[in-house]
């Protein structure tokens, strides 16, 4: 199969000016994505961003490529990726299409596309993408140029959405909540959102000025949002990142809730409904032993995929399983969304609280978190598959596990992005699990060094 030259799992992704991050490759792939997008007619293709400075730069080029195809565009603005698949299909576009790093610093960016239904581009449409990139770009005739304009109730239908996606009923008056936005996104959206559902919001990390997105602060960097759980002596935080795909949250004594108890929290919640749970739960190789163990009790069975809210999307599609996510916070509530959205999983966390009346403490204690070590090795020169096949890496890696039993679990996986291996080791016993971890790390180093 032959592989992708440009996209990544999630996208284009770099730092502004370097590589393919610049505005006439950007202006080049706006041109072939609206060739392969409108297969030949006139479509309309969505365009929003996050709050970084070099959002404007990457609107206007992709803007200039997407009309010279012939490609009409809806500017939405700031808004949360999550509001752009939601409304790429609401508003029947032919694609959707973000501009964002996602929880990377400012000067960072990237380009991501939604299809038609709200979903990732499939591998084929990509590929098309890519092989346009090739060609010499040509301008259709003048009559047939596309038009921009911007969609001014852009930030107000998504809010309206993201209130849908739990009980009408529900009442967050009797909470105390503090938001952290990141500077980025949902500045302007998950604010409102609480507040309109009757919760008493202080907001942090709402005054985006192009530089400060995801600087300490945000899901990335909760401790400023615990710090103000306490001050302000709330009832929960919530965590964003910059493009509010992410979500951390907060209980009321400072306490971190990360993905792994969202999706505990969320799947309990879903037992407990008349309709139950459909399927399994998916997380991937780096979801705790813990969340694995809890779900059992409950009866719900973890199934484990590649590391990528990609992969778990299309596992829940595949099987018409309704639930997934990460330990960084992508979560994704196929029975609400198309995609991962922090302020939807947020919502289904403090619907959860109101209507069993607990805290969240309450709720996430169900699930123990085991100790679980991440120790990254580089590399060098040395090739990743090299490190993987080795026959005393292997007997390492074997040992831990006899050593583990049926109380933890050795992952060994090479970078997506970075010349490293990473080891992982977890268990019930903390000294232990870190104690392996090491011997494997040691054990990879030296054959790096060979």
């Amino acid at each position: 199969m032959k592989t992708r030259k440009y996209f990544g799992t999630d996208g284009i992704r770099g730092r502004v000016g370097e590589g393919k991050i610049n505005p006439e490759f950007v202006l080049k792939l706006g041109w072939a994505a609206g060739r392969v997008l409108g297969n030949g007619d006139s479509g309309k293709v969505l365009i929003g961003k996050d709050t970084r400075i070099s959002g404007y730069l990457f609107e206007a080029a992709l803007e200039a490529g997407l009309v010279a195809a012939g490609m009409d565009i809806r500017l939405l603005g700031p808004m949360p990726t999550p509001g752009i698949a939601y409304l790429t299909r609401t508003l029947h576009a032919s694609a959707g299409i973000v501009i964002s790093a996602s929880h990377n610093p400012y000067y960072d960016n990237g380009i991501k596309f939604f299809s038609s239904s709200g979903t990732k581009l499939p591998d084929e449409m990509e590929k098309a993408i890519e092989a346009e990139l090739e060609k010499p770009l040509v301008t259709v005739d003048s009559a047939n140029l596309g038009k921009a304009v911007r969609v001014e109730d852009a930030a107000g239908r998504y809010i309206e959405f993201c209130k849908s996606t739990v009980p009408h009923h529900l009442d967050l008056s009797g909470l105390k909540i503090v938001v952290d936005c990141a500077n980025g996104a949902t500045y302007h959206i998950a604010p409102p959102v609480l507040e309109e559902l009757g919760a008493q919001v202080t907001v942090i990390g709402a005054e985006p000025d192009g530089f400060n997105i995801n600087r300490e602060i945000g899901s990335t960097h909760p401790e400023a949002l615990q710090q103000a759980v306490l001050q302000n002596q709330a009832d929960v935080g919530i965590a964003l990142d910059g493009d509010g795909d992410r979500l951390i949250m907060v209980d009321h004594t400072g306490a971190i809730v990360d993905g792994d108890g969202i999706l505990y929290i969320i799947a309990r919640s879903r037992m407990a409904h008349p309709d139950g749970l459909k399927g399994p739960v998916v997380g991937t190789t780096m979801s705790n032993l813990g969340l694995e163990l809890a779900l059992k009790e409950l009866g719900v069975e973890l199934q484990r995929t590649d590391v990528g809210d990609r992969y778990i999307l299309a596992a829940l599609d595949a099987n018409k399983w309704v639930l997934g996510g990460e330990p960084s916070g992508h979560i994704i509530c196929r029975d609400r969304t198309s995609t991962g959205d922090g302020i939807v999983a947020a919502l289904q966390v403090l619907a959860a609280m109101v209507m069993s009346d607990s805290s969240l403490r309450d709720l996430s204690m169900g699930m123990q978190r085991l100790p679980q070590i991440l120790v990254n090795v580089d590399l060098g020169k040395t090739l990743p598959a090299v490190i993987m096949e080795n026959d005393q890496v292997q007997k390492s890696v074997k040992a831990a596990e006899v050593t583990l039993g049926n109380d933890g679990r050795v992952l060994l996986r090479p970078s997506g992005t970075e010349p490293l291996i990473r080891v992982m080791v977890e268990g019930k016993d903390a000294p232990l699990v870190t104690q392996l971890a090491n011997e494997i790390a040691e054990t990879v180093k030296r054959m790096t060094a060979a």
